[in-house]
């Protein structure tokens, strides 16, 4: 199998011949009806072509990038549109989003049952420049009224302007009230952990995890018929878990836990309630892993836990590897599997944000995906692969 050989770097800088595995990746099955409700938050295609400053303006291939939200819609999952995963508040500015959100929905109207939730926050207000609590109100009504105007499904983002002007848990109590009091349809709330953004460190009112935990289920609790579930991505299954038993009823959990994913899916049949013994999923990793995940979810929908496992279980690692600390950076990883398989023509990111990890990391990652039968179409990642390596010097 020389032909599927080439020279990748390791961590030090040494290289190594490494040769593709070569195995088929895993088929899903179509047409077969999940037992959990599974979103993919999806990525960007930057459009290479446009004459923009590309660390200050937004330019989409939009062709591409609907035709990557076909791509998940007809694998069985849903769409969260302009979420983290899409660069939202890391290159992706608000009126982008909103034109995003706009063609998204329209694309998922010829696609019967396509879901499609949107993210609703206050990133076209500055930080710095909000002055009270009811600044934040303006920007997350401004937002809410233009995605329900289009008939969209809304994920309230954390505010970074909130976490910013909030003197405590009553702010945050006030301003979720307020929106969710406003919603024509049940909502899902995200709380997105420092990891994934240093600005949003103390969300709810505290720096410690259980109190935060507190605040945010008191605020669920005041309006559980306006509140179809929350998103939390803490990297941490048992603080997951814990929140999930606390829920009331019919409010779902939804992982966003992509270092525990698979286990927090599965569940444990803890309660009577039947949405919390298991999370749902509205995961940024089901971009890059979306065949798998399909096909996972298929067989848990069917009964097979083992085969679920055996499947969703080797993609771990790479999801792992993808966010691992900046965890703000694992966009580069997604769009990087987008690209190797195919589904994009180019390696280029919104905000230049290409360039956020190293070539040791993407070799790793290279080496992780083909372990995880995620390489698509061999050939062309090893094709890709090269040109990546070229151009960092490596012939």
């Amino acid at each position: 199998m020389a032909s599927l050989s080439l020279r990748l770097p390791m961590a030090g800088g040494a290289l190594e011949t490494y040769t593709l595995r070569g195995d088929t990746p895993v088929q899903p099955a179509r047409g077969v009806a999940f037992d959990r409700i599974a979103y993919s938050a999806a990525h960007v295609v930057a459009d290479p072509r446009a004459a923009v400053d590309p660390w200050l303006q937004c330019a989409l291939d939009w062709d591409a990038t609907i035709a990557y939200r076909q791509r998940l819609w007809s694998l069985g999952l849903g769409v969260a549109e302009a979420m983290d995963t899409a660069q939202r508040g890391m290159g992706l500015d608000w009126p982008t989003s909103l034109e995003l959100i706009a063609r998204s929905l329209d694309a998922a109207r010829d696609v019967p049952g396509a879901l499609v939730a949107s993210g609703c926050g206050t990133d076209h207000l500055a930080p710095d420049a909000a002055r009270s609590v009811d600044d934040v109100i303006r920007a997350y009504e401004e937002q809410m009224a233009a995605i329900e105007k289009l008939g969209g499904k809304l994920i309230v983002m954390a505010s970074r302007a909130l976490a910013r002007v909030a003197q405590g848990p009553a702010d945050y109590e006030r301003v979720y009230d307020r929106i969710l009091s406003q919603a024509r349809q049940p909502v899902i709330l995200h709380w997105l952990g420092d990891m994934f953004d240093p600005a949003l460190a103390g969300y709810w009112g505290s720096r410690d995890t259980q109190a935060a935990m507190d605040t945010a289920l008191g605020v669920i609790a005041a309006h559980p018929d306006k509140v179809d579930g929350i998103k939390i991505s803490l990297l941490d299954k048992d603080q997951e878990i814990a929140m999930r038993r606390r829920l009331p009823a019919g409010v779902r959990m939804y992982t966003g836990d992509d270092f525990n994913y698979a286990e927090l899916i599965a569940g444990d049949a803890f309660g009577s309630d039947p949405v919390h013994g298991k999370s749902d999923a509205l995961l940024g990793i089901f971009d890059a892993i979306a065949p798998a995940a399909s096909a996972a979810l298929g067989e848990l929908a069917h009964g097979n836990l083992e085969r679920f496992h055996a499947i969703l279980g080797p993609t771990v690692p790479l999801s792992r590897h993808i966010f691992a600390a900046p965890t703000r950076f694992y966009k580069t990883g997604v769009v990087f599997m987008a690209w190797l398989n195919g589904h994009q023509s180019h390696f280029t990111m919104v905000g230049g944000q290409q360039s956020a990890r190293s070539l040791p990391h993407f070799a790793e990652l290279f080496r992780l995906a083909d372990a995880a039968n995620l390489l698509e179409q061999p050939e062309l990642a090893l094709r890709r692969m090269r040109t990546l390596l070229a151009l960092h010097g490596v012939e």
